[in-house]
């Protein structure tokens, strides 16, 4: 399925709810002001729109992640921007169940302040995650936030060197901390490790970790697995066939590294998103610039619990197409968001639409009646 109007249309988070529905979140160029605004949409279980809201105000906003929360509401994240500095800051809503906003909130300082990730936490707060030039030891750090249950701050912290350090993805664990996925510049030459941070219930640092070679390596998934450790996705540049690569990291309960794997060709790949399925293995889904119809098609992969790679699949046009996020649903199969430039309204003129694909356990789309 494809969503959006007149302009760029994009998804960068997808879950199913519990209506055996779905919600997405991203952003439009299409609706809302002129410049984008952030976009959610709730869908049927067949695909259909049930409807479609956009926030923000009179500058560029845009949201990265949405999860449904246990009233039945959502919580999305990402930035909204200032039309007189042109600055973000982290943009937290939280949304009814109709999508209507119950409150909405804003964190930073006098830099650009982003939002990358958030999840609710036990306590029935949040824990938000992304990078701030506001605050912390250099260039950008990575900015996690923890939030109660009206929005309000509880404490926040940013971890980094001198260079431009980012948090992509976080996750409560089972012992009431968080993991969280980035990539470091430790020696501000613009060449990035993946950064991996085991944090305290108070946010305290337990541990962190870095990965990678030579080249960048990124990190813009993780998630604890059933075995307490962690599975994390992203790119690198270090290793692999090509130019960049999908990277695909196992790591122990302590940080060490299990195992790690490269997929793609001689061209850029990377993965964006990774979640560990039933039968324990892992999904991912991401960019491929070597395989499929051309210039860059939606990649995913399914991969065994050894990391050794079960099949992957390649869906798009003859232009640009991406996936975001990917989620296992209730019946075994998968739900992808992202963007298209290959299909929708406005595919001749290059405009992205919002890309939503649902898979079969095999990979297969799944034929809607």
């Amino acid at each position: 399925k494809t969503f959006g109007g007149n302009g760029d249309d994009v998804a960068h988070s997808v879950q199913e709810t519990t209506d055996g529905g779905y919600i997405v979140a991203g952003y439009t160029t299409s609706f809302g002001d002129v410049d984008p605004d952030v976009y959610v949409l709730k869908l049927n279980s067949d695909g259909s729109l049930a409807w479609q809201k956009t926030f923000g105000g009179s500058s560029w906003d845009n949201a990265y992640s949405i999860q449904q929360t246990t009233d039945g509401g959502y919580i999305v994240a990402g930035y909204i921007t200032s039309f007189v500095v042109l600055n973000a800051d982290v943009y937290v809503l939280k949304l009814n169940s109709d999508g209507s906003l119950a409150w909405e909130k804003t964190f930073g300082g006098s830099g650009s302040d982003l939002a990358i990730s958030i999840q609710q936490t036990t306590d029935g707060g949040y824990i938000v995650a992304g990078y701030t030039d506001s605050f912390g030891a250099g260039g950008s750090d990575a900015y996690v936030l923890k939030l109660n249950s009206d929005g309000s701050l509880a404490w926040q912290k940013t971890f980094g060197e001198s260079g431009h350090d980012r948090a992509y993805s976080i996750q409560q664990t089972t012992d009431d901390g968080y993991i969280v996925a980035g990539y470091i510049d430790k020696f501000g030459a613009d060449n990035y490790d993946i950064y991996i941070l085991k944090l305290n219930s108070d946010g305290s640092l337990a541990w962190e970790k870095t990965f990678g070679g030579s080249g960048s390596d990124h990190a813009y998934s993780i998630q604890q697995t059933t075995d307490g450790g962690y599975i994390v996705a992203g790119s690198t540049a270090s290793f692999g066939a090509g130019w960049e690569d999908a990277y695909v990291l196992k790591l122990n309960s302590d940080g060490s590294l299990a195992w790690q794997k490269t997929f793609g060709g001689q061209y850029s790949d990377e993965a964006c998103s990774i979640q560990q399925t039933t039968d324990g293995g892992y999904i991912v889904a991401g960019y491929t610039g070597s395989f499929g119809a051309g210039n860059g098609d939606v990649y995913v992969l399914k991969l065994n619990p050894d990391g050794s790679l079960a099949w992957q699949k390649t869906f798009g046009g003859t232009r640009s197409d991406y996936a975001y996020s990917i989620q296992q649903t209730a019946d075994g199969g998968y739900i992808v968001a992202g963007d298209t430039s290959s299909f929708g309204k406005l595919s001749a003129y290059y405009y992205y639409d919002v890309y939503i694909l649902k898979l079969d356990s095999n990979g297969e789309l799944h034929p809607f009646e």
